[in-house]
């Protein structure tokens, strides 16, 4: 398996070949004879597969040069006549965007390619979580052990699904999977830190995590004018907000939080580091009344490591967060539900109008 990317410095004699002179000065040949032929990647890829990346990359003289070997199977270096016929597969890739963009594939070329397949982004959320944890880098060296609860890994790639659906971002550019597969590397890291700092022996992610992995997020996203007005890292927290309280609905829509709600009204706030570690953290979330005890619509109970207890205890109350049940600053952290103003009502019913009209 051979592979090249195609950028504009590329040459012929890169993919398929020519003379190589000082080959023949040490060999004392003639350039007419063939012996001074260098070959390039395509005849070297003989009885194998032969990958060209970003193909409207590639020059026109050089997609004119593979004319050959896709229609009659050889190819012919500088002029000699010499026919090598080849035994190998070529597989090109292409963004559908970067035909008129960057490129073209010429026609003819594109004429002689036997089959065009395109992909799509991945239908469901576990069809993108198989491919985040097939492709995130999630074998650390430290000495702790990653343990990555189900719903983290639903938020991180519900935030993908939101993001391309949201309308302050570029549809055309769309959202790839290296979102989801980035947020989760850096997000694990964030845990990892903590977990080294604080001497856990596990490396459990929490929605925290998922905030500090915003950097990974707004890098991926095109924005349009309204997305630009609002700014990068507003539209990264706007999306982990409402992916949070996507999984919540889904594990949790049906259980009463009326007393942990009612804790938060009656003036109780909340305030929890990133870098506290799961004891601490359950000491902390322990004021709050009722919150542990809603951890078995979870699946979590019995004896159960703290820092699971604590991730899933963030949920809970970024899922309360999210639905504007309480509310959060960085201030005093989790509080009481402030009263919308007539602005966010205001901003709220103009989405609304906006997404009937389209």
């Amino acid at each position: 398996y051979v592979e090249k990317l195609a950028t504009p410095d590329v040459t012929v004699a890169d993919i398929l070949g020519d003379i190589d002179p000082i080959k023949a000065a040490k060999g004392g040949l003639q350039l007419s004879d063939e012996l001074t032929i260098h070959y390039g990647l395509l005849p070297r890829a003989n009885r194998g597969m032969f990958a060209i990346n970003e193909l409207p990359d590639l020059a026109a003289k050089i997609q004119v040069g593979l004319f050959n070997i896709l229609q009659e199977g050889d190819v012919q270096i500088k002029g000699y006549p010499v026919r090598l016929p080849l035994d190998v597969v070529l597989v090109f890739t292409a963004n559908p965007e970067d035909y008129t963009a960057r490129g073209k594939i010429i026609t003819p070329l594109k004429d002689r390619i036997g089959s065009e397949i395109r992909t799509h982004y991945p239908m469901t959320l576990e069809m993108g979580m198989t491919i985040t944890e097939q492709e995130a880098w999630l074998d650390r060296d430290s000495s702790g052990q990653a343990n990555i609860p189900f719903f983290i890994q639903e938020v991180i790639e519900q935030i993908a699904f939101q993001a391309r659906q949201d309308q302050r971002i570029d549809k055309h550019s769309g959202v790839s999977q290296r979102l989801p597969i980035t947020c989760m590397e850096d997000a694990v890291s964030n845990a990892e830190r903590r977990a080294i700092l604080t001497g856990e022996e596990k490396i459990i992610p929490r929605i925290s995590d998922i905030y500090a992995a915003i950097p990974a997020i707004t890098g991926k996203l095109e924005l349009e004018y309204e997305g630009e007005q609002r700014g990068a890292e507003t539209v990264a927290k706007d999306l982990i907000r409402v992916s949070v309280g996507e999984i919540f609905t889904k594990y949790l829509g049906h259980v009463d939080f009326q007393p942990v709600v009612h804790w938060f009204d009656s003036g109780g706030t909340l305030k929890i580091s990133d870098l506290l570690d799961g004891p601490a953290s359950i000491r902390e979330l322990k004021r709050v009344n009722g919150l542990l005890d809603r951890l078995q619509y979870l699946g979590i109970k019995g004896k159960v490591d703290p820092g699971m207890v604590a991730s899933a205890a963030e949920l809970m109350l970024e899922g309360l967060y999210a639905l504007k049940k309480i509310s959060r600053n960085e201030e005093h952290g989790y509080q009481k539900a402030e009263k919308p103003t007539w602005r966010e009502d205001d901003v709220d019913d103009w989405r609304k109008s906006r997404k009937r009209m389209n």
